[in-house]
C-alpha cells in the first residue's frame, strides 16, 4: 500500500499500529514526515486527515470502520470486506448516513488485464456476457510459515476473493443464484489449508467457473475465457503480473498493449478510484454494495466446499468459522 501511495505522490500524514516499532519502521522507510500512533482513537482526533486506509484483519475492521466513519473520514477497507453480509450492509448505510465514502481495496480490478476486460465488457464490445471461466494455477505455499496457515478457506476467502469480485464485475447485470464448490489437498503440499479449490456458479442467465490450483511448483499459469453475444475475450499469462489479452468479434481479432502490473498499479487503482469518487461526488466503482455481490458468491462457495452440497447465493449470510484468522499477538 505505502509503496503505491508514495509513487502516486499522496500526502500520508499518519501511520498507526498496535506495535509502535512497526509503524515507526514503515514511516522511516516510506513517509519520514508522517506521525506514528499506537492508538487509532488519537489518530482520528486529527482534523487534517480526510481518508483512512484500514489494512487490518476482518475482525478488527468490525469496530474500526464505524469508528472512522463516525469521525467523518472516508474509508478504504482492506479486502475481504466483512465476515457477515449484514454487517457489510450496515457499514454501507452508516457511510451514507455520515456523508462519507466507503470503498473496498479489491485491487485486482485494476490489474492491467482485468481492468481492460472489464472496460471492454462495459463498452459492450462482446455484447451480453453468457459465461466467465477463470483459472489460476500458482503456488500459495508461502503461507506455510505465516498466520495465514490457520485460515482453512485461504484459497477462496483471502486470495480467491479477487476472482469472485472480478467475476461479479464482469457480469454486473446478472444475478448469481447457486454455487457448487469443493476443496482438496495437493499431494505433498506443506501448507495446512486445502490449496485446491473450484467453484461452479449459476446465474439467472449464464454461468461461470473458478479453478484454483494453489500448489503448482512449475509452469504457473493464469487464464480466463469470457464470451458474449457479440464476441469473446481471452487472457493468458505465466504469472499474476504478466498477461496477454485478446478480443475476438465479427470484425476480427484485437490484441491490446497492456501497461503496468497488478502489484503496484492495482493498489494505485483502488485508492485512486476512491479519491476521484470523493472529488467528483460520485459512488466509487469499488463500493461496498457492489463488493458484497462477489462476497456472497464466495461465502456460498466456502459452505458448499465444506458440506459437499450446492448453496443458494445470498442465503449464506456469514463466512464459516474456519475463515476467521486468529491474530498471532
Amino acid at each position: 500500500h505505502l509503496s503505491a501511495y508514495r509513487e502516486m505522490g499522496l500526502d500520508i500524514v499518519a501511520l498507526c499500529d498496535l506495535i509502535p516499532k512497526r509503524a515507526e519502521s514503515r514511516c522511516k522507510e516510506f513517509f519520514p514526515r508522517a506521525q506514528t500512533y499506537a492508538d487509532y482513537r488519537e489518530l482520528l482526533k486529527r482534523d487534517d486527515i480526510e481518508v483512512v486506509d484500514i489494512a487490518t484483519h476482518p475482525q478488527d475492521r468490525e469496530y474500526l470502520i464505524p469508528a472512522v466513519l463516525k469521525a467523518h473520514k472516508h474509508v478504504l477497507s482492506q479486502k475481504s470486506f466483512v465476515l457477515e453480509l449484514d454487517k457489510g450492509h450496515h457499514f454501507t448505510e452508516l457511510a451514507e448516513k455520515m456523508g462519507r465514502t466507503l470503498a473496498i481495496n479489491q485491487n485486482g480490478r485494476w490489474s492491467p488485464h482485468w481492468s481492460w476486460v472489464r472496460q471492454a465488457i462495459g463498452k459492450g464490445l462482446i455484447g451480453d456476457v453468457s459465461a466467465v471461466h477463470m483459472n489460476c494455477h500458482w503456488s500459495h505455499e508461502w503461507i506455510a510459515n505465516t498466520p495465514f496457515n490457520r485460515v482453512h478457506h485461504i484459497v477462496f476467502y483471502d486470495y480467491g476473493i479477487h476472482w469472485f469480485d472480478a467475476l461479479a464485475s464482469f457480469m454486473p447485470d446478472r444475478t448469481a443464484t447457486r454455487v457448487t464448490a469443493n476443496l482438496g489437498y495437493a499431494k505433498g503440499q506443506c501448507a495446512r489449508p486445502p490449496l485446491l479449490g473450484q467453484a461452479l456458479i449459476e446465474f439467472d442467465v449464464g454461468h461461470a467457473s473458478l479453478v484454483f490450483d494453489g500448489a503448482v511448483e512449475f509452469g504457473a499459469k493464469d487464464d480466463g475465457f469470457i464470451f458474449g453475444t457479440k464476441g469473446t475475450l481471452r487472457y493468458d499469462g505465466p504469472s499474476l503480473s504478466e498477461h496477454h489479452v485478446e478480443l475476438i468479434t465479427a470484425k476480427g481479432r484485437a490484441v491490446p498493449k497492456l501497461q503496468g502490473v497488478w502489484f503496484r498499479q492495482g493498489f494505485m487503482g483502488s485508492m485512486g478510484e476512491l479519491l476521484c469518487a470523493i472529488e467528483q461526488k460520485r459512488t466509487p466503482l469499488n463500493n461496498p454494495a457492489d463488493n458484497l455481490r462477489g462476497l456472497a458468491i464466495c461465502f456460498a462457495a466456502e459452505v458448499s466446499g465444506e458440506t459437499d452440497k450446492p448453496q443458494i447465493v445470498g442465503k449464506v449470510r456469514k463466512a464459516p468459522i474456519k475463515t476467521c484468522m486468529v491474530s498471532p499477538r
